[in-house]
């Protein structure tokens, strides 16, 4: 839509301002858009995060009550400890009682077993002298007998009662002997007794020590657990005061998030308005511009309206007499079948005519980014918005892990599509004027112009020439 003539000089400057205001207007509505769609990229992040605080809170929730109630099973079975080492404590104390009586019947028996040992020892001095009386007699006995010998048949009574005196004495000997063995045997095994007493009276001794030992134990553990049950008294109510802070966290990160997804909600509709807004204020310096064109009516866009179609046209002829050469062919320049590059972040995508362009296109965008400061950069798109090639600036090599630099200064060969290079790709027009958000993600924008202009081969539509550029 070309303009049809030359307009008067005050209806002229009327559309130019006209113009300059719509065009004004669509770089703010673009700009505001933009700033709205990165609050609204902001607020869904934050609700994001937000959503993951919540199941986070939730889940602290949840192990918090676990928490409460291990720690009332803890104090519960601290409760039970503290019974059970007071009843240990008790038997342990009537066990020592029993130890301590049993060891004074023992000691009491032990010193019976000593008189004992002193009687046995008495009886066997007796017995001794026994045996020396014994001896005497028997002595006495021979010697009576010798005597009455001599004398013949006057003392063969004496003889007899020396005689049967001798044999009293050897068996009095006898018996007495036995009665010092026997005296022997019990004080042997009297003494073995007593010092079976004496070792079991020292080991109860050692036990009733030990069991002492055990009871001061006792005692010590029952205090340890009587202040672990204080304290976990004590974590109990504090788990019960943080589960009630968690309640009041979680409640107010629902309000929050109810709030947030509501303004959300919101921003997304003040967002559609302002592309609404946005798209309305492109079709309206669109229509201006063309009909400014050729009034000679100067305009801040007009020159580079008309600096992109000149370059366009440069831009065709060069692919035109390439195709025209057999060094190129139309089935390599339309070729869609976009192929994405292995571990490209954002992807890149080749495809045949993208080295053709690197080598034949991409000096003349240098040299159109580099006629003036204003311009921001040139390039070619396809009807898929695919960026076969653009500056040597914005087409660098990956960085590995940097999608942040790729996207800004990698931009070859990725796919960009937006509303204003959808509306030139789908238009009938010879050129368009559109204000647009030049995006370089993570909510970073550059609110700008762009001239596009389409690439007709062979009566097919390929795409666009763009010059963008800073008003």
């Amino acid at each position: 839509m070309a303009g049809t003539g030359a307009l008067g000089d005050n209806s002229g400057a009327a559309l130019a301002t006209l113009g300059e205001q719509c065009a004004d207007f669509a770089l703010q509505s673009s700009d505001v858009a933009g700033f709205v769609g990165e609050v609204h990229q902001r607020i869904a992040r934050d609700h994001q995060r937000l959503s993951g605080l919540r199941q986070g809170v939730g889940e602290l929730s949840r192990l918090q009550g676990e928490a409460n109630e291990a720690a009332a099973e803890v104090r519960d079975v601290a409760a039970r400890a503290d019974i059970l080492i007071t009843e240990s404590h008790r038997a342990i104390g009537t066990a020592l009682a029993d130890i301590g009586a049993l060891i004074e019947d023992v000691l009491r028996m032990g010193e019976r077993l000593e008189g004992f040992v002193a009687a046995i020892e008495k009886a066997g001095s007796i017995s001794g002298g026994l045996d020396a009386i014994t001896r005497q007699t028997g002595l006495l006995a021979i010697n009576a007998t010798i005597e009455a010998a001599r004398a013949g048949d006057q003392a063969s009574g004496f003889a007899v009662v020396a005689s049967e005196v001798k044999r009293l004495a050897g068996q009095a000997r006898q018996e007495t002997a036995h009665v010092t063995d026997s005296l022997h045997g019990i004080e042997t095994s009297a003494r073995g007794v007593i010092e079976d007493v004496r070792a079991s009276v020292d080991r109860g001794r050692a036990a009733r020590a030990r069991a002492g030992e055990i009871t001061g134990a006792l005692e010590t553990i029952a205090a340890l657990v009587s202040q672990f049950d204080q304290r976990t008294g004590e974590i109990e109510r504090c788990g019960v005061e943080i589960t009630d802070q968690v309640g009041a966290i979680e409640s107010g990160l629902g309000e929050i998030a109810s709030s947030a997804e509501s303004n959300s909600r919101q921003l997304t509709t003040a967002g559609d308005r302002l592309d609404e807004l946005e798209g309305r204020s492109n079709a309206m310096l669109n229509m201006v511009a063309h009909n400014i064109a050729g009034s000679g009516v100067e305009t801040r866009d007009g020159r580079y309206v008309e600096m992109a179609r000149a370059q366009a046209r440069q831009v065709r002829g060069v692919i035109a007499e390439a195709l025209g050469s057999a060094r190129l062919d139309v089935a390599t320049l339309f070729d869609s079948g976009h192929r994405a590059r292995p571990g490209s972040n954002p992807p890149q995508y080749d495809a045949p005519f993208a080295d053709f362009a690197d080598r034949a296109i991409r000096p003349l965008l240098d040299g159109y980014t580099h006629a003036e400061a204003a311009i921001v950069g040139c390039c070619l798109v396809d009807r898929r918005g695919w960026l076969p090639t653009h500056i040597t600036e914005r087409s660098q090599p990956q960085r590995p892990d940097d999608r942040r630099w790729n996207i800004e200064y990698a931009r070859n060969r990725q796919l960009f599509m937006d509303k204003q290079t959808r509306a030139a790709l789908d238009g009938d027009g010879d050129w368009f004027l559109f204000t647009y958000r030049q995006d370089f993600g993570d909510g970073r924008y550059r609110a700008l112009r762009s001239v596009f202009v389409p690439l007709v081969f062979e009566g097919r539509k390929w795409g666009l020439y763009e010059l963008g550029y800073l008003i």
